[in-house]
Parts: structure tokens; C-alpha cells; sequence
């Protein structure tokens, strides 16, 4: 498969930067080989959580050398005290002193987020065995949105065998948005693909172009656009429109001759998650596209989300472009 550069470019950005990313899932093997082949290149830092003795034997039984590599148990860690302070402390008033010992040495993903809001990490890798909503959850209520963002999204940059990059969202977190939120969507995916050296010519997917099919969905879609255009007039974007008509220049010269952005696009901003979560898959599984991701955009830090079926590659990619999404 052609790899055209995400990659390549996210890893010479992080290359002597020493990036700290946090694993929650320290006894997933998939998890820790990544992790230990990460540890081994020097390229990030790899910190996991979890029992010493428990990671132990899933290396000795994947038969991988753990070496110096840093973990730390959360119901023991010299840590603990000062992570717990500053979590009531982002709580608010939510949460006793005694609530956040109990989450922080029972939930990873809390201590884990907690790392990275101290700065003790720069970002955290999760969900190889656990939902998206255990990985997101500690992030929104501690981590919180960017200035600006109301709500966070995800993406997907999907790799093609002729080596396009094309970015997908939102793919992970919201069900349905309202127009107003859709656009905040694609402005957000805009930076994320200039950030992994995509194009950010984004399209506003429908099953109607510019008022073909008359329905309130199609209109929703229509109205995001003009928003999007209101919250970054320098965005290059166009919608509502069908995904044939903003990837191939043929069918874009019939249906949208005047569009600067049909054909041409490279950021595809879906209506609803059906929508993104259907179209990613039969991307990744009838157009040979690899699927990385989903990356979380709109945080004040970087905390990604695994699939589930993800593998040990899937692992080690997502914590370099985690790495990249750090702001220095």
C-alpha cells in the first residue's frame, strides 16, 4: 500500500521531541507491544498504567522485553496525593477528596487523563479494551474543550492505495448536530488536516447538491455550510452536496460547475454518525483505504480513542499522531 505521508510527516514532526504518552491499558498485549516497540525506537516516551507483575507476565507471555520502560500503578503511585487535589479541584465542588482517590486508583483512564492535564504527560492513547465513552468521558470533564470549541468530534484520515489522504468526521463521538454544530465540526476538521498535511478543502455531505432533493435534512446541511463560511470566512468549504459530486471532478462539472471546492475535496464532513461510521467502514473494507483513527479534535491536550478491534500497528499509529497533535 502506497503510504503517502501522514505518517512520514507526523513522525518527522515529533522526531527529538521526546513526546510523553500515557496507555491506560498497560496488560492489553496489543497495547504493550506498540508501547514497547515505541520504547524501543525512542521516538515517543511510553508510560503505562497498570500493575507491574500483571504487565510482567503478558510480556513474558507475548515474549517481549519490557526493559526500563516506565510504568506506573496507579493505587500506589507516590502521585496519587497530588493528582487527587487537582481533580477536585477541576471537579468543582462535583467531587470529595474521598470520591477522587476512589476514581483515580479504580479508573486508568482517570488517572491516566489526569497525567496529561498536569502536563506529567503529553497525551493518552485508550480504548483497546474499553468503550469510547470511558476514554472520552474523564477527557471532557477534566481536559475540556479548546476556547472557542463547544464540542469535541472525531476524525478519521483515511489512507488510499494510490496514496490519497482524505479526512472524515465527525466519526466517533456526536450522533446527530444541529447545523450550527456541524459547522464548528468542519472548521475544526479543517485544522486537523493541516495539521497531518491535508488539504482542507472541505465538503458538506448530503444526499442532495445544492437543493437537488428538497427535505429539512439536506437544508440543515445547506445552513451549516453558510455558518461554517461565518466562522472562518478563509475556509474553503461547500455544501450541501453529494459525495460524488465533491470527489470526482467529472460528476462535480455537471452538477456544480461554478464550485471551487467539488471534485477537489479532501475533508468530507458527514451529516450524523450513521452516516460517517457506515461510509469510513465501506471505505476501509471495499476501497482499500486504511482507517487511522478516530482522532479527537477540539481538547485543550491530546487524548485519543482506540477501536476495539484495533491491533498492535493500529496502536503504534495513533499514539505518533497523538504526538502530533501536541501543542508546543
Amino acid at each position: 500500500m502506497a503510504h503517502d505521508g501522514v505518517m512520514e510527516l507526523a513522525t518527522e514532526n515529533i522526531r527529538g521531541k521526546n513526546r510523553r504518552i500515557v496507555f491506560p491499558e498497560g496488560n492489553d498485549s496489543r497495547v504493550l507491544r506498540a508501547a514497547i516497540r515505541h520504547h524501543n525506537d525512542g521516538l515517543i516516551v511510553p508510560i503505562l498504567l497498570g500493575d507491574k507483575e500483571e504487565i510482567q507476565k503478558v510480556a513474558d507471555d507475548e515474549g517481549v522485553k519490557l526493559g526500563d520502560i516506565q510504568i506506573i500503578n496507579p493505587r500506589e503511585s507516590e502521585l496519587l496525593d497530588e493528582l487527587v487535589d487537582k481533580y477536585v479541584e477541576l471537579r468543582k465542588g462535583k467531587n470529595t477528596r474521598e470520591d477522587g482517590e476512589y476514581i483515580l486508583k479504580k479508573d486508568n483512564n482517570y488517572f491516566g487523563t489526569m497525567l496529561v492535564q498536569t502536563g506529567k504527560a503529553d497525551g493518552m492513547v485508550s480504548g483497546a479494551s474499553n468503550p469510547t465513552g470511558d476514554t472520552v468521558r474523564p477527557a471532557l470533564q477534566l481536559i475540556k474543550t479548546r476556547k472557542g470549541v463547544n464540542r469535541v468530534s472525531g476524525v478519521m484520515i483515511m489512507l488510499g492505495p494510490n496514496g490519497e489522504k482524505l479526512l472524515f468526521a465527525d466519526t466517533a463521538i456526536n450522533i446527530t448536530l444541529q447545523s450550527n454544530e456541524l459547522a464548528e465540526v468542519a472548521v475544526e476538521a479543517a485544522k486537523t488536516a493541516e495539521e497531518f498535511g491535508i488539504d482542507p478543502i472541505v465538503a458538506m455531505l448530503s444526499f442532495s447538491t445544492k437543493g437537488s432533493a428538497k427535505h429539512e435534512l439536506a437544508r440543515k446541511v445547506e445552513e451549516a455550510t453558510k455558518l461554517a463560511k461565518e466562522m472562518d470566512p478563509d475556509l474553503q468549504v461547500d455544501g450541501e452536496m453529494q459525495f460524488d459530486a465533491a470527489i470526482s471532478p467529472q460528476v462535480a462539472r455537471k452538477k456544480i460547475p461554478n464550485s471551487d471546492v467539488a471534485g477537489r475535496a479532501k475533508v468530507f464532513i458527514f451529516p450524523d454518525l450513521q452516516a460517517a461510521n457506515i461510509g469510513y467502514k465501506i471505505g476501509q473494507r471495499l476501497g482499500g483505504y486504511e482507517a487511522l483513527g478516530p482522532i479527537l479534535q477540539g481538547l485543550n491536550k491530546p487524548v485519543n480513542d482506540l477501536s476495539r478491534g484495533c491491533n498492535e500497528e493500529d496502536v503504534y499509529k495513533l499514539t505518533i499522531l497523538t504526538a502530533n497533535q501536541v501543542r508546543d
